[in-house]
């Protein structure tokens, strides 16, 4: 009886085993007809027929997403030659090859495998690898004779190489499709270019339109934001047997990609579980300086100058007569080249140029570096080839230096070879500039009572202090903006003549204050373009006046809502939730994306604007700071801020750097969760502030007790709590402590994912008389008192 039972169950084990495989695996037996479909075994992936977009005539073979709606589609096997009916077959053969045929039973497609199988199967894997191997074969994804991810489509994913099989041949590209319902190869390739070091490039047909820049140890200098991060890792490998580079995910389980579109753009594209789609994590392509060579040699591109192209110091334009919209030709050498006297000029900031004609040493130092390339007179510059740790080996460029482009992300040093005289001219230029200063201070002392004086009468004739140099912007005259319906005394909005809703930020004509927070503001908005902050549309400085215009926001600031009981009941917790994450990837955008580093320093829920369709704005960036090259913080005596929303760090020492916006976002996240405002809020059981009142809550495993009463009827519970724990994290008392922007917004989308676990936020005090009576709810402060830090 024993016997049979384990019989029984045995076979019951070996029928669930081969159940199992068979819903992921084809066989020789086992042909996948349309309809019918594999999944691989994590029932992450899905393959089977399918027609693309809008089309309906043509079928393909291939793999999707299979929990992710629309259906989105990241290989496809008979690109080039679609079914046009439902009668096709993919079947695999006993000597391993998968072959599709039509109604005809003529191939169509096949997998041409690299060697013979006895035993074959066909096996779709988590990673949405194909493979193919032999059943006896125990780690498939390793001793297989053909899998898909050599032969990839418009997509690359996670463990997919881009490179060249140099024992093969076997070339890794990403192709775009045709269009979105057409899969046939289009117009654009991204592949690495194995000539001289390694680099991306993008080409449309036979032309190259973008390049990376070379790799530096941690990424392509002219790539944004593609470091090793928390959630990706970024690789880069080159031996005998193949040149390759990958990326990986740190963990599973967030769907992620990277796409060449059918314009030849290339997106880094998250999906986002709270609102079901994609989100694009990244763009290769930020600008007009990443269309390739588009300044011609010697010459760096910056889309902050107009026209954006300008020569290398020590080069002059090749043909000056030249439009200035026509670089093409470049520029030129300023002195010849000596070959056994010259030097070199250091680039800091910049995109590596093309490495195409360049040679490489992976031991040499810097200074080796240096020698092997004045020793070679066509050698034309220098550069570490590994940027990490101080900097190691050794990258030598050949030829004329192209694509090169102002880049403040790359960490990465250029010395261009120059003549010895552009070096003593360069020194020259120092001492004179050393006399000068010397000069103008002596003569700044002399005549500074007649300095001020003329800038005194100069002030009252123009009302102007905003230097030329730092508008980009449109001037409006006075008129226009009183032809605007603007009652300038109290209205703060109006119709400009075209049609265009606007509103004004008007400065006291009385006050002096403010007037350098105006030319802040003018300076930074001005360069600063995303989705999440406040256009900047022109300003006004005619006479007396100091006026910024900007696009008028319809629905107030954020604090107009969710303060008001009346107001409130109109923001849903949908509404909310957007509103969190849209500034959440503003601020990102200030702290990481943007051309310069800045930091606001006044983030706050009035400075929250909301347009039309309820998405948030930020504004207001009279105090914000930049912070340049490598610098994270900064320190100031002269504390300005609103109470509620400055971070300990900053109310106390007077430091500040991107951790404080972060601390502020993590109050205007608990404001939004809970309706209330921080320095307002009283309770009858404690005295704490809304940031202890969240961290009684949390610690008593009643976070969901934060919430807004008005939200009942509206709220998500997952993201109620996930918000409340993100809003905790960012106010941690110690800034080592709270989390990037970065993580913030991957945090708020990643339904499911299991967060750190908060520590106390900064500021978890009680109240007492002993408050300074100069504070204010929303008026800037430089007064800060506060009578306990640590906790009780």
């Amino acid at each position: 009886m024993k016997g049979l039972l384990s019989l029984f169950l045995c076979s019951q084990f070996l029928f669930i085993s081969l159940t199992s495989a068979a819903l992921d695996t084809i066989t020789t037996d086992k042909t996948i007809r349309d309809g019918d479909t594999i999944v691989s075994a994590g029932g992450i992936y899905e393959l089977g027929f399918f027609s693309p977009g809008n089309s309906n005539k043509n079928r393909y073979v291939g793999i999707w997403y299979k929990k992710i709606a629309p259906r989105t589609v990241v290989w496809v096997a008979n690109r080039d030659i679609p079914l046009n009916d439902t009668s096709g077959v993919l079947t695999l053969k006993p000597n391993g090859v998968l072959v599709l045929v039509d109604n005809s039973n003529i191939s169509i497609w096949s997998s041409n495998s690299s060697r013979s199988l006895k035993n074959p199967k066909a096996r779709l894997l988590d990673s949405a690898n194909l493979v193919v191997s032999d059943r006896n074969d125990i780690d498939p994804g390793i001793n297989f004779a053909w899998q898909s991810f050599d032969y990839p489509g418009n997509t690359l994913l996670p463990g997919m190489k881009m490179g060249k099989n140099l024992v093969t041949g076997t070339d890794w590209n990403v192709t775009s499709w045709k269009s979105t319902d057409d899969p046939t190869p289009g117009e654009y390739v991204n592949r690495v270019d194995s000539n001289g070091y390694l680099q991306l490039f993008v080409y449309r047909n036979s032309s190259i339109v973008y390049t990376s820049g070379p790799w530096n140890g941690i990424k392509f200098s002219g790539s944004p934001n593609s470091k090793a991060n928390q959630y990706y890792t970024f690789e880069y490998v080159i031996n005998q047997q193949e040149i390759y580079y990958k990326y990986d995910l740190k963990n599973d389980y967030m769907p992620t990609r990277v796409v060449i579109n059918p314009s030849g753009v290339i997106e880094h594209l998250t999906w986002m579980e709270h609102t079901q789609s994609w989100f694009i994590y990244l763009t290769a392509q930020l600008d007009n300086c990443d269309r390739f060579a588009l300044c011609g040699p010697y010459s760096s591109c910056s889309t902050n100058n107009s026209p954006p192209c300008e020569c290398l110091k020590g080069f002059q334009l090749r043909y000056p007569q030249e439009s200035a919209a026509e670089w093409y030709s470049g520029c030129v050498r300023r002195t010849s080249l000596d070959c056994n006297h010259d030097g070199f000029l250091k680039f800091s900031g910049i995109k590596m140029p093309d490495s195409r004609n360049s040679w490489y040493n992976e031991s040499m130092n810097l200074e080796e570096c240096e020698k092997m390339c004045l020793a070679d007179c066509n050698c034309t510059a220098y550069s570490n080839l590994d940027v990490r740790n101080g900097g190691s080996g050794c990258l030598l460029w050949f030829g004329e230096l192209i694509d090169i482009k102002e880049f403040s992300q790359n960490e990465q040093d250029l010395y261009v070879r120059v003549a010895a005289s552009e070096l003593d001219r360069k020194r020259w230029r120092k001492r004179s500039v050393l006399i000068a200063v010397i000069s103008a201070v002596v003569t700044t002392f002399i005549l500074s009572f007649l300095a001020w004086f003329s800038i005194q009468r100069r002030k009252r004739r123009t009302g102007s202090e905003v230097e030329n140099e730092d508008m980009e912007l449109p001037l409006f005259d006075l008129i226009t903006l009183e032809m605007a319906s603007l009652t300038l005394e109290r209205k703060l909005q109006g119709i400009l003549p075209n049609g265009q809703e606007i509103a004004v930020k008007r400065l006291s004509k009385y006050s002096g204050q403010g007037i350098q927070e105006l030319k802040n503001e003018i300076a930074l908005i001005s360069k600063l373009q995303h989705r999440n902050l406040v256009k900047l549309l022109g300003c006004c400085l005619e006479g007396e006046e100091r006026m910024l215009i900007y696009e008028f926001m319809p629905n107030a600031s954020l604090d107009y809502f969710i303060f008001d009981p009346s107001r409130k009941i109109s923001l849903a917790w949908k509404h909310r939730f957007e509103i969190a994450t849209g500034i959440s990837r503003g601020l990102l955008y200030l702290h990481q994306d943007s051309r310069l580093r800045i930091i606001h320093r006044d983030l706050k829920t009035s400075n929250i604007l909301l347009d039309s369709d309820m998405s948030a704005k930020i504004s207001d960036f009279g105090l914000a700071k930049i912070l340049g090259g490598d610098q994270v913080e900064g320190k100031t005596k002269r504390v300005i801020g609103t109470y509620g929303y400055m971070s300990p760090e900053y109310a106390v020492d007077g430091k500040y750097s991107v951790k404080s916006d972060v601390f502020s976002i993590g109050v205007i996240i608990l404001e939004i969760v809970s309706g209330r405002k921080n320095r307002k809020f009283h309770h009858l059981e404690h005295h704490h502030n809304l940031l202890g009142h969240a961290w009684l809550f949390w610690t008593e495993g009643k976070a969901l007790e934060l919430m807004d009463e008005c939200l009942k009827e509206s709220f998500s519970e997952s993201q109620v709590l996930r918000c409340i724990q993100v809003g905790l994290l960012c106010v941690q008392k110690l800034p080592e402590d709270r989390p990037t922007m970065e993580s913030v917004i991957f945090w708020l989308g990643s339904e499911g994912l299991v967060l750190p676990q908060p520590k106390q936020p900064g500021f978890f005090i009680e109240r007492n008389s002993m408050e300074s009576t100069v504070a204010t709810d929303e008026g800037y402060v430089t007064i800060v008192s506060i009578t306990i830090l640590d906790p009780r």
